[in-house]
Formats: C-alpha cells, sequence, structure tokens
C-alpha cells in the first residue's frame, strides 16, 4: 500500500479509502468484519462510513458493526484513521426540530450517538455530509471547537460541497485561527468531472484532501458492457450506472473506454480508479466491496502506473470541463 498526506495536514492515509456503506444493507456483520480485516492486513488504514448508514430504520447500523469490529482488539482502532459524517435525520419519520443539519445542538448530539455506536472515544475525521443553508459557520466552527478541545473528534471534513463552500468554511475558520475543513468528499471520476471546474481547485487552494465517491460510476467504468455481453449484467438496473448508459453518447464513451482498456491488456475497474490517483489533490478514492475479494482489483490499481500518453487518450474520450472561468466564460 501507498501511503500520502491528507490535504496539508500532518495525517497520513492509504491512496485506497474503504467505503462502508454496504455493511449492514448489502453485506452482513460476518462479512463486513472479513472485509476490514482484509482491508487493514492490505494496508488500508483509512475506513470511512457515516451515521445515517444502514439506512431506513437501519440508520446507524453501519456504524454499529463498525464498532464490534473495533471490540475485537488486535490494534484495530489504533490502526485506523476512522472518518464518519453527519447531517441527516437519523429518525424514521420526519425529523423534530434541531435532530438533523449541522446546529452546534445537532452536531453534539450526533458525535455522542456515533462515538456510542462506533464503541471508540475519538472519530478522526468528522465530516459534514451535506452544506447547511441556515447554520452560519461561525456556529459550526464553535461547536466543532468544543469536541476537538474534549477529545472526541481530530479533523472536520466536508462531503458534497460546491467550491464557494469549502472557501467561506475555511476563510471563516481562518479569521479566527482554526483548521478549517481538512478534506472533502465529492462525487468525482473518469465519467462525472463536473468537480474538476470549482471543487478540486477551491480544495488544492485550501489544503484539503479530496476523497472521490462512486470512482467506478456505480459500476459503468467496470466492464459494464463487457458484462452486458457475457451475460452477467449489471449490479443494479435502476442504478447510476444504468440511467448514466441511458444519455445520448455515453454508451459509445464507454465503449471506446472498455476498447482502449482492453487494447492495453487492463481492466477497466484497475484503470478507473489508477486515474484517480494521477489527479491534483486526490488522497485515494472510496471503493465499496461487498466481499473482500473486491479488494484486489483497488488494490492492484495503487501499482499501476499509466503513461501519459494513455492518460491523453483517457482524456480525449472522458474529456473534462475545463478550466474555470473559461469552462463556462469563453
Amino acid at each position: 500500500m501507498k501511503y500520502t498526506q491528507l490535504g496539508r495536514t500532518g495525517l497520513q492515509v492509504s491512496r485506497i479509502v474503504l467505503g462502508t456503506m454496504n455493511f449492514g444493507p448489502q453485506t452482513d456483520e460476518g462479512a463486513s468484519h472479513a472485509i476490514m480485516d482484509a482491508a487493514l492486513g492490505a494496508g488500508i488504514n483509512f475506513f470511512d462510513t457515516a451515521n445515517a448508514y444502514g439506512w431506513g430504520e437501519n440508520k446507524g447500523r453501519t456504524e454499529e458493526i463498525i464498532g464490534s469490529w473495533f471490540a475485537k482488539g488486535g490494534g484495530r482502532r489504533d490502526k485506523t484513521v476512522l472518518a464518519t459524517k453527519l447531517y441527516a435525520n437519523m429518525g424514521v419519520d420526519e425529523p423534530w426540530p434541531n435532530h438533523h443539519k449541522l446546529s452546534a445542538v445537532n452536531i453534539r448530539r450526533s458525535v455522542e450517538a456515533s462515538l456510542k455506536r462506533l464503541g471508540t472515544d475519538h472519530i478522526d475525521i468528522y465530516q459534514f455530509h451535506h452544506i447547511d443553508r441556515l447554520t452560519p459557520f461561525e456556529e459550526i466552527w464553535q461547536a466543532i471547537d468544543v469536541l476537538i478541545t474534549q477529545g472526541k473528534i481530530l479533523y472536520a471534513g466536508s462531503s458534497n460541497f460546491p467550491g464557494y463552500k469549502i472557501a467561506q468554511a475555511n476563510e471563516t475558520a481562518a479569521r479566527h485561527g482554526r483548521l478549517g475543513l481538512v478534506s472533502e468528499q465529492c462525487l468525482y471520476n473518469l465519467a462525472e468531472r463536473r468537480a474538476e471546474m470549482e471543487v478540486i481547485p477551491a480544495a488544492v487552494d485550501y489544503g484539503l484532501g479530496v476523497i472521490p465517491w462512486s470512482p467506478l460510476h456505480g459500476g459503468m467504468l467496470g466492464g459494464i458492457l463487457r458484462k452486458e455481453r457475457e451475460g452477467s449484467g449489471s449490479r443494479s438496473q435502476g442504478g447510476i450506472a444504468v440511467q448514466t448508459l441511458a444519455k445520448p453518447g455515453v454508451r459509445e464513451q464507454v465503449q471506446a473506454y472498455e476498447e482502449l482498456v482492453a487494447k492495453h491488456d487492463l481492466d477497466p475497474a484497475e484503470v478507473a480508479l489508477a486515474w484517480l490517483l494521477t489527479r491534483p489533490g486526490v488522497a485515494g478514492p472510496i471503493v465499496g466491496p461487498r466481499t473482500a475479494g473486491q479488494l484486489d482489483a483497488p488494490l492492484r490499481a495503487v501499482e499501476l502506473d499509466l503513461p501519459q500518453e494513455f492518460l491523453t487518450a483517457l482524456d480525449d474520450i472522458f474529456p473534462g470541463p475545463g478550466p474555470s472561468p473559461e469552462a463556462f466564460a469563453w
């Protein structure tokens, strides 16, 4: 495994991030523990989760599964850089006032609940899962300061933030002598490059480590057309991959991508992950295996060195939006 600093911090994280969103809904506790053991054994030290994972009536279940894995001991917690998130309503019904979003009240309530489910005394990176248009960053940072002082969290990160909110958050933090956001978790992959216009530049300029989610665009970049021909199909008939493939011109792009990859005797999933590792600001993509065997491709991707001519060919197939403001100004 290779490691990098998370943004401007001194924290070293693996270049592959273990996403746990399938733990509970699709992968039972025993299999989830096996995946985490395999990840840690392979050198993956960065685990990502969220308080809402488990979904529906089972919100919080994923954090509980991670907590029961930590409880096995063996240095599991000490070796893990643990990131979780808050924002969502954790109830089954409509939220009671102050039981969601990023008020100081809900930040305090949410971190205490996550710590209990995770069975730990601290969270390494506490992430805001969405922007809160009503709560000022002065209030948010004051609440975060309290938690850092108490030793309950170490860093704060964002997820799904636009570039201007990253700037707003960190400018507010800087005015008060605070560290501010250290990471941004965003939708970013070969087929979805809009983050390059504003989010990635903001993250790079403010020293945030970028943690892309859906690096295979729901499986679309994992050899979906080849699997169709072989009869295995896609994982979900209603997922992001199938929806995106239905858009004009996308199927032709993916076909060209799979042909390019096959020409070089490479695996499409490994290439998509390796491409992200070449991008400015990216600490590591989040992979969400449902079995331990699904870690193999990400581990190989870390060792895959893509030559410049191959990267240029990928840009030809999946061109990015271009720099901002030129991309939209002229």
